[in-house]
């Protein structure tokens, strides 16, 4: 009650609001030392942003430079060039260690990852794609989905289940996300989980009816109830 009065008091009476001020005041006056080492701590966290953000922005500037060979191995199918570097280029792998914190070292995960699929080292694959992220409609849930491809070869069910599902649970489309269910159906059947499989199946009947794998789910959906 005593604070719901003192309130009133403030809202009411601008002596008071005033008075409160001037106390302010005087503790500033009384405390330039607090003040100048708070105003000290704030310039360094704004200092050290800007200046880590202009970092980190020259070098995946130089992380680009350096990668596009490597893009260019990779495309032309020259998977250990891409991964290890020509000795005059980078590959893949170096630029993960030398500019991990970049755009472009982050990317490079992705890259390594679908090299390591490629080539059926799947630990090696799965380690590499877990450490890419990305906000956009294409590469994550790529990444995703080249996750639950390397644990099905490793005849992890569960685990290539889990990834197909947030696959295709991750900015839903109609031109990815029926692939992505295809895949997690193929997963739950494996894991004779019947109904989650008929479940995926129904989803790109329903949603997604415009797509190319529309009519193998229908197909998939139709021999499952015909043995089940």
């Amino acid at each position: 009650m005593a604070k719901k009065e003192e309130s009133k008091d403030l809202i009411e009476n601008p002596e008071i609001i005033q008075e409160k001020i001037v106390g302010i005041e005087h503790w500033f006056e009384n405390n330039p030392k607090i003040l100048g080492g708070i105003a000290l701590a704030v310039l360094v966290v704004v200092g050290g942003y800007f200046g880590y953000r202009y970092y980190v922005d020259g070098q995946d500037k130089l992380a680009q430079k350096e990668m596009f060979q490597a893009v260019r191995y990779f495309e032309a199918d020259s998977l250990n060039l891409a991964l290890n570097g020509d000795g005059n280029n980078l590959g893949f792998l170096q630029i993960v260690d030398d500019y991990s914190l970049t755009p472009a070292g982050n990317l490079a995960n992705f890259y390594a990852g679908a090299i390591y699929l490629k080539q059926g080292k799947f630990p090696l694959a799965i380690f590499h794609l877990e450490d890419f992220s990305a906000n956009d409609l294409l590469v994550q849930p790529r990444a995703y989905s080249l996750i639950g491809d390397a644990y099905m070869e490793q005849k992890d069910f569960e685990s290539a289940a889990k990834y197909y599902d947030k696959a295709s649970a991750y900015k839903p489309n109609k031109e990815f996300t029926p692939t992505y269910l295809m895949k997690a159906a193929l997963a739950y059947e494996k894991l004779n989980n019947i109904e989650k499989a008929k479940a995926a199946y129904q989803t790109i009947i329903n949603t997604y009816w415009d797509s190319s794998e529309v009519q193998n789910a229908k197909k998939f959906k139709a021999k499952l109830e015909v043995n089940s």
